[in-house]
């Protein structure tokens, strides 16, 4: 996408051309529809989040600061939508019993669901920052360059995050026993 059009479309828009804002999502659902799904693995889910991003960036399109790129501006915003669908549904709680193998005798199924209980609630004890980490790595597989640009810190920092993370979801496992 050219970015003197983006501009112009975006001085529109804060003029009050709606048409502008619609060109905007035009050039860039495909690609922000793609990025959400990737992280909420859900279509449906997926099209709510893009559709909140773009209410968001409708209604922020004031503090766009004109130094960024429309799209990595947009790009920010929907991840963030991603995350916070995420975080409101509770997207770690533990398997259902649909999931039960007809091969596990009562007792083991009984702990795998107190196991699954504890994990649940010692993620619910991490901070946000922290239960991110293990959400985005551990539950949907997303390498560290991309949990990078998805939470918008160094690879680094992710590392550590995970690192720090891993270590204060055991000690919760251990003492919550």
């Amino acid at each position: 996408m050219n970015e003197e059009r983006d501009q112009r479309l975006v001085d529109a828009c804060l003029k009050g051309d709606t048409k502008a804002f619609e060109q905007i999502v035009l050039s860039y659902q495909k690609p922000l529809y793609t990025a959400a799904y990737r992280i909420v693995e859900d279509q449906d889910e997926a099209e709510d989040v893009l559709q909140n991003a773009f209410i968001k960036a409708y209604e922020n399109l004031g503090t766009y600061k004109k130094s960024h790129k429309l799209f990595s501006w947009l790009y920010r915003i929907t991840p963030n939508e991603a995350l916070n669908t995420i975080h409101a549904k509770k997207r770690f709680e533990g398997l259902s019993g649909d999931y039960k193998s007809g091969e596990k005798t009562g007792d083991e199924v009984f702990q795998e669901s107190e196991l699954s209980h504890a994990l649940d609630s010692a993620l619910r004890e991490l901070k946000l920052d922290y239960r991110l980490v293990i959400i985005l790595n551990h539950f949907h597989d997303r390498s560290y360059t991309e949990m990078s640009y998805i939470l918008n810190i160094p690879v680094k920092t992710v590392k550590s995050r995970l690192f720090t993370a891993r270590n204060m979801l055991r000690e919760l496992l251990v003492h919550n026993k």
